[in-house]
């Protein structure tokens, strides 16, 4: 089973929060390997306070960052270089384990797919290399039209396969425009939602789940 890679237009558009009701609706497991800031908690401790299906499995970060900076800067602060290749061996570690087979497997991404992992390799190579399907997260604001469509493009250009778009937040109504021009079909629209509960990402987990399992699964 490819697992899913759930990445962004840009940063502080609501990834976690599409994370873990993609996570609750799939009864999948769940892993954010590039963690890059952790002073107020991480997304995986976030995560696994709010989901509740009984085989929501938090897999450890394979680099766990303190500075809340581009992974690649973060990693040189603590004298580190980010490896794919460790990435995709602890990818592999999981798929070894008893669960995986029957359990799908959703990883969150840092920022988007043109953010650096280390000098020459960026989140979408990360994409490639465990050949993953990617879910597109866009958050409704001034100027996310653009960031959606270089996105897209971006997808396009190097073969990515996407499943769809999931739409987070509440300014004006973009999401017909962004899967027109993008040629990528929306699953669903999340409302904007101050606090984000275990209540709320278990209901929408439940009202996103058909659609987002024909977009994936067909």
């Amino acid at each position: 089973m490819q697992p899913i890679f759930i990445t962004g237009i840009g940063t502080d558009i609501g990834k976690t929060v599409v994370a873990a009701i993609v996570t609750e609706a799939l009864k999948a497991a769940y892993w954010k390997p590039v963690q890059a800031g952790y002073a107020e908690g991480t997304a995986s401790e976030w995560v696994a306070e709010r989901i509740s299906h009984p085989h929501g499995r938090i897999w450890p970060e394979t680099y766990k960052l303190a500075l809340p900076a581009s992974p690649h800067i973060a990693a040189r602060q603590e004298g580190l270089e980010i490896s794919l290749d460790e990435i995709s061996r602890q990818h592999r570690d999981m798929s070894c384990k008893p669960q995986a087979p029957v359990t799908p497997l959703v990883i969150e991404g840092a920022g988007g797919l043109l953010v650096p992992l280390n000098e020459k390799e960026f989140v979408l190579d990360l994409v490639k290399k465990i050949d993953a399907t990617v879910i597109l997260v866009s958050r409704n604001y001034l100027g996310s039209i653009n960031h959606s469509l270089l996105t897209a493009a971006v997808c396009q250009s190097h073969g990515l396969k996407v499943a769809g778009w999931i739409f987070n937040d509440q300014y004006l109504h973009y999401e017909a425009e962004i899967v027109h021009w993008s040629g990528i079909p929306s699953i669903a629209s999340i409302p904007f939602y101050k606090n984000p509960d275990t209540e709320f990402i278990r209901a929408e987990g439940e009202r996103i789940g058909a659609s987002l399992r024909k977009s994936l699964f067909g």
